[in-house]
């Protein structure tokens, strides 16, 4: 009996998607999204405060992404459209027939002062099922699966630690299928898309109910349980506050890529023994067991302290090519790793003293960092 409602229930909602598709206003055909990596009110939005950022996710239907994702406390606007696909200015209809490669997603105005992308994301997770490679409840095909597109590096580091989170939290039985992918570009979904929830609140309610989403989220998202502690997540501060939080020299050199003058910096010639920490984040990077005199007038060392904090990227700047260094949370720019460092690795992590923070051994407990305190026994 079970099964003969649920097919009755989904030839309905299929019904209802089909019919709704084929009504579409000629209108909407005619002005379909823009072409722009980012919408124009997007774009604004962000220039308008440094607290201001934009998010994109695909939740399946993005009149039920919308409309849960606005709800969340410090989101300013939630904007219903199109993504990850190959057709330029695709129509509802192109997208819901599947051929186009686009998702349907929303693009998401968010405040962060008030909420962080790690929260984002954790709301995000909860009226989702990210278990399904093959769509969302009733909408089936590649158009409705789930996927966090990240705008940088940030954000891509923060977003695959809340999806190894959700992995680990016992909440499902089967692998995350959610992908993350990077951002290219956004189509503004038709008008009649956006806030459909309260345009047309009565096929709304309609196809909420009938599709299975609300009893999938009561069963597995009852409670408010954390996917991961808090303490654990770290999200980067706004431009603004890291103005405020960092010397104009820890700025440029953290945040613009920038150098400082050898010989004329904090950690050149320190000799002191401790861990060297990233000065935005925290995250362990070095030990003063690896540093060397390497004579160049700027720290020195043979190997990272915990490989998986250190990003490396191939830098062309300056007419060359090397290898530049970046802590994995912040994304903070530390540096670059050379060839011609001293046995057993042969490296040398050359870094600025001023994207580090050095914690003393006799410091590591009390800050936090007590499992390295072996390293000075």
């Amino acid at each position: 009996m079970k099964s003969v409602v649920s097919i009755t229930l989904l030839v309905v909602v299929a019904l209802i998607t089909i019919l709704y598709a084929a009504n579409e206003p000629e209108t909407a055909q005619k002005t379909p999204g823009e072409s722009k990596p980012m919408t124009e009110e997007a774009a604004a939005f962000i220039q308008s405060n440094p607290n201001h950022d934009v998010a994109t996710f695909a939740g399946g239907c993005f009149w039920c992404s919308e409309s849960d994702i606005e709800a969340l406390d410090g989101v300013i606007e939630v904007v219903s459209g199109y993504t990850g696909g190959h057709v330029e200015k695709p129509t509802y209809r192109q997208v819901t027939s599947g051929g186009t490669g686009h998702y349907e997603a929303v693009q998401v105005l968010y405040d962060t002062s008030k909420i962080t992308y790690a929260e984002l994301l954790d709301g995000f997770w909860r009226h989702i099922d990210p278990t399904d490679a093959g769509g969302q409840f009733v909408d089936r095909g590649s158009q409705y699966r789930t996927a966090i597109f990240y705008h940088n590096d940030t954000q891509k580091t923060i977003a695959e630690d809340s999806l190894a989170a959700l992995q680990t939290s016992g909440r499902f039985d089967k692998p995350i299928a959610t992908e993350i992918l990077p951002f290219t570009v956004f189509y503004k979904a038709e008008e009649y898309h956006q806030d459909f929830k309260s345009k047309s609140p009565v096929r709304y309610k309609s196809y909420r109910y009938l599709s299975g989403r609300d009893a999938f989220i009561q069963k597995h998202w009852d409670d408010k349980r954390p996917l991961k502690k808090s303490a654990d997540i770290f999200t980067k501060p706004g431009e603004g506050e890291l103005r405020q939080l960092l010397t104009p020299l820890q700025y440029k050199i953290t945040q613009k890529d920038g150098t400082e003058p050898p010989f004329q910096n904090e950690f050149w010639d320190h000799k002191a023994e401790g861990i060297y920490v990233d000065l935005v984040s925290g995250e362990p990077l070095f030990s003063s067991t690896d540093k060397f005199a390497s004579g160049t007038g700027w720290p020195s060392f043979t190997k990272p302290l915990v490989k998986e904090n250190i990003v490396e990227k191939e830098d062309r700047s300056l007419f060359m090519t090397r290898t530049e260094v970046r802590s994995r949370q912040a994304d903070s720019h530390l540096g670059h790793v050379f060839t011609d460092g001293p046995k057993p690795t042969g490296l040398r992590y050359c870094i600025n003293s001023a994207a580090l923070k050095f914690i003393p051994k006799e410091e590591l407990a009390k800050s936090g960092y007590e499992e390295y305190s072996s390293l000075f026994n």
